[in-house]
C-alpha cells in the first residue's frame, strides 16, 4: 500500500509517519513540498490512500484572512477528492469539532448533529467536508479535537505549553474552566487512521480520546503528571481571555460511528496524557 500524507510536517502528519505499519510505503508532503493553493496533482500520482492532515489551523488568523482559510480548508480538500476519485485512491480527510459552532447541545455530539459554525475556521472546515463528499462519496472524514503530543513530538500544543510553564516557572497560571472537549493524543489517533486506510473505510467519524474535561482539568493533570504542583493552575472564565474567534464552550464528540466501524476506542484522556508526558520536571 502506497500512502501520501498531505501535511506531513504537522502534528498529526508527523504522528502518521511515526506510526506507519510495517510494509506500508508512506510519503509525507510538507507545506513547502505540496502547496494546497497550487495543487501539483502529479505529486499524488500512484497513491492507494491520500490522507489530508493539512489545514489552515490558525483559528484567530482565519478571521483576518478568510480568503486564504477558504482556499486551504474548503477548496483544496475538494480538489484532493477529485484526484482521489480519478485515480481510485481512498481519501481520509481530517476535520474538526469547530464545525458544530458555539451553541451545540450539552451532550456528546453525533456526526449528523446540526452544524452552526460561528468562526471562519469552522465554516471553512465544514465547507471542506462538503466539497470532499461532493467529489468523492466514498471518502472518510475524521473529526478530531484537542490534539496533543506532549513530549512525544516536537510540536507546540496545549499540553506542551503547559509542560513548558510547569518546568520553567513557579508562579500561578490561569486556565479557562468553561470550555469542554475530548483531549486526544495524536499518536493514538494516527494509529487508528492507519486502520481506516488499510480497510478503506468510508463515512464520517469522530476520532477523539475517551472521556472529556475542561482546559483547566487538562492543565492541572499535565502539571501533576510531570511532577509539578497542580495547585499553581487556577480556573478562570473564557470572558477573561477575549479572542478574535470565539472558542466553543462545548465540543465533546460522540464516537459511536467510530466504534460501529470496528475501530478501537482511543485511550481515556488521562491515560493518554500519562503516556505522552515525561515525569521529569
Amino acid at each position: 500500500m502506497r500512502v501520501i500524507v498531505v501535511g506531513g510536517s504537522g502534528q498529526l502528519g508527523q504522528a502518521l509517519l511515526r506510526t506507519a505499519p510495517e510494509g506500508v510505503s508512506v510519503l509525507g508532503l510538507s507545506r513547502g513540498e505540496f502547496d494546497l493553493t497550487a495543487m501539483d496533482v502529479e505529486k499524488l500520482a500512484g497513491a492507494d490512500v491520500i490522507i489530508n492532515a493539512a489545514a489552515y489551523t490558525d483559528v484567530d488568523g482565519a478571521e483576518a484572512n478568510p480568503e486564504l482559510a477558504h482556499e486551504v480548508n474548503a477548496v483544496a480538500p475538494g480538489k484532493l477528492a477529485e484526484v482521489a476519485t480519478a485515480q481510485s485512491s481512498h481519501l481520509i480527510h481530517i476535520s474538526t469539532d469547530y464545525v458544530f459552532g458555539g451553541d451545540a447541545p450539552r451532550r456528546p455530539l453525533l456526526v449528523d448533529d446540526l452544524k452552526r459554525p460561528n468562526t471562519v475556521y469552522g465554516r471553512t472546515k465544514l465547507a471542506g467536508e462538503q466539497s470532499v463528499f461532493a467529489a468523492c462519496p466514498d471518502a472518510a472524514v475524521v473529526r478530531t479535537a484537542w490534539l496533543f503530543t506532549g513530549d512525544l513530538l516536537p510540536h507546540k500544543d496545549f499540553v506542551s505549553t503547559m509542560l513548558r510553564l510547569a518546568r520553567e516557572g513557579n508562579g500561578p497560571i490561569n486556565v479557562v474552566n468553561d470550555q469542554w472537549g475530548n483531549p486526544t493524543c495524536a499518536i493514538d489517533l494516527a494509529g487508528s487512521l492507519w486502520r481506516i486506510a488499510e480497510r478503506r473505510i468510508p463515512g464520517v467519524f469522530h476520532g477523539v480520546g475517551s472521556g472529556y474535561c475542561t482546559w483547566f482539568d487538562l492543565a492541572r493533570e499535565t502539571f501533576a503528571v510531570c511532577g509539578a504542583d497542580p495547585e499553581r493552575v487556577n480556573p478562570c472564565s473564557t470572558s477573561e481571555f477575549p479572542r478574535p474567534a470565539p472558542r466553543p464552550a462545548w465540543s465533546v464528540l460522540d464516537a459511536s460511528t467510530w466504534l460501529a466501524a470496528d475501530l478501537p476506542a482511543l485511550p481515556e484522556w488521562r491515560s493518554a496524557l500519562r503516556g505522552a508526558v515525561s515525569t521529569k520536571l
